[in-house]
C-alpha cells in the first residue's frame, strides 16, 4: 500500500512539474506571427517611402520612414519575448506589393486597422489566458502604436487627395522602446506608452 501511495505521489509530482514547464503554444505562435507581421510593415513602409519620393511626395515619404522604424521596433520586441520563451523564427522573406503612393496609403490604413481591432486584440486576449505579460506588453505597445499610424495615414491620404500635402507634420519623433510614434510639434516630455524620456527618441 505503502509503495502504491508512493508511486502516485511521485507520478502527481512529475504531473506538475510537466505542466509547470508547459509552454504557451498559442503565444508562441502570435509572437512569430506577429514578428513576420511587423518586419514585413517595416520592409514595406521603406519601400512605400521610396516610391512616395519617386511621385514627389517627400512629407508622406518622411511619415513612412517613422512608420517603418516603428514597425522594426515592434518586431524587435516581440523577437526578445519569444527567445525569451526558449524559441525562434524561422527565416522568411517579407513578401509585399508597392503600387501608387494613394494605394499604398490605403493599403496602409486596411492594414493597421486589421492589427489594431482584430490582430492584437486576439493576441493580448491569449497572452492573458496563458499568462505571459511580457508578451501582453509588447503586443499592447504595439496595438496602440498601430491606432496611431491609421490616423497619420488617414491624415496623409486626404492631404493627397485634396492637394494639400503642405499641412503635413514635416517630421516625426518615434520612442526607441515600444515604437510610439509623435508628430513634430506635438510630442511629450515622456512617452505616453512606455515613460521613456523625450531625449532618447528617434527624429525622423
Amino acid at each position: 500500500m505503502k509503495k502504491y501511495l508512493y508511486v502516485m505521489l511521485s507520478l502527481g509530482v512529475l504531473f506538475m512539474l510537466v505542466s509547470c514547464a508547459q509552454k504557451p503554444v498559442k503565444t508562441i505562435e502570435n509572437l512569430k506571427e506577429g514578428i513576420k507581421g511587423e518586419t514585413t510593415a517595416s520592409a514595406k513602409y521603406a519601400a512605400f517611402a521610396e516610391k512616395a519620393r519617386e511621385e514627389g511626395n517627400d512629407t508622406v515619404a518622411i511619415f513612412f520612414d517613422a512608420a517603418s522604424k516603428a514597425e522594426a521596433i515592434h518586431a524587435a520586441n516581440h523577437t526578445k519575448v519569444l527567445e525569451k520563451l526558449g524559441e525562434k523564427l524561422e527565416a522568411f522573406t517579407p513578401q509585399f506589393e508597392v503600387k501608387t503612393t494613394v494605394e499604398n496609403l490605403q493599403a496602409a490604413i486596411d492594414g493597421e486597422n486589421y492589427e489594431e481591432t482584430v490582430m492584437y486584440p486576439g493576441f493580448i486576449k491569449d497572452a492573458e489566458a496563458e499568462k505571459v505579460p511580457d508578451a501582453i506588453k509588447s503586443f499592447t505597445w504595439a496595438m496602440d502604436t498601430e491606432k496611431k499610424h491609421e490616423i497619420f495615414y488617414k491624415e496623409a491620404l486626404a492631404a493627397l487627395q485634396t492637394g494639400n500635402e503642405s499641412t503635413l507634420p514635416a517630421g516625426y519623433e518615434v520612442c526607441p522602446v515600444c515604437g510610439n510614434t509623435y508628430a513634430e510639434g506635438n510630442v511629450d516630455e515622456k512617452c505616453a506608452f512606455c515613460q521613456t524620456p523625450r531625449d532618447k527618441f528617434e527624429k525622423i
